[in-house]
């Protein structure tokens, strides 16, 4: 359980996935916080299931485009495999260089749906040019996170398909975590 569990329930990314286009439509000014925040650096940890159930994590770079979060990677990559068995990760934000993490951490899971349509992919080759060849991975999110301080308070973000944008607040001492 997470510590939060007793004011929001376990964060997980168990909650139906959605588009990136209805995170969007959802919280423009959320979903351009957190767009803005994985673009600051290249490359970013990604973690998905081993077939033992346990976790993997990885680099990964992400792109957004075509309305969309995707994941580029080789075929038979260890995260390409474990994707297709099942599809379920989460993916953090490189942290950068910055100790005081002023832009907040940010992380997204979700489900990570192939591609496979020819139009897809040849359009998304066009826009990206990625060493070839590539399996390409489309990120449905169940939950998008942002943490980051406010004085001495930790705040958290949340955004979760079919629930409004939640803001919680908890302080560095033993008081519970609030609602903002």
């Amino acid at each position: 359980m997470s510590c939060f569990s007793g004011s929001m329930g376990p964060m997980t990314s168990s909650a139906t996935p959605s588009t990136w286009q209805d995170f969007r439509a959802a919280e423009p000014a959320f979903e351009d916080t957190v767009r803005t925040r994985f673009q600051q650096y290249r490359h970013h940890v990604l973690a998905t299931l081993r077939a033992d159930g346990s976790p993997r994590v990885t680099g990964l770079e992400v792109e957004f485009r075509m309305d969309a979060l995707w994941f580029g990677m080789m075929p038979n990559s260890r995260k390409a495999l474990d994707l297709r068995r099942d599809p379920r990760f989460a993916v953090q934000a490189n942290p950068g260089p910055d100790a005081e993490m002023a832009d907040g951490d940010v992380r997204v899971s979700g489900r990570a749906v192939e591609v496979t349509d020819p139009a897809v992919l040849a359009r998304f080759i066009a826009e990206v040019t990625p060493p070839e060849p590539f399996l390409l991975f489309r990120a449905d999110p169940a939950e998008v996170v942002r943490t980051g301080l406010d004085g001495d308070d930790l705040v958290i973000r949340v955004w979760r398909p079919g629930h409004s944008l939640r803001t919680l607040r908890r302080a560095a001492d033993d008081s519970p975590v609030r609602e903002a």
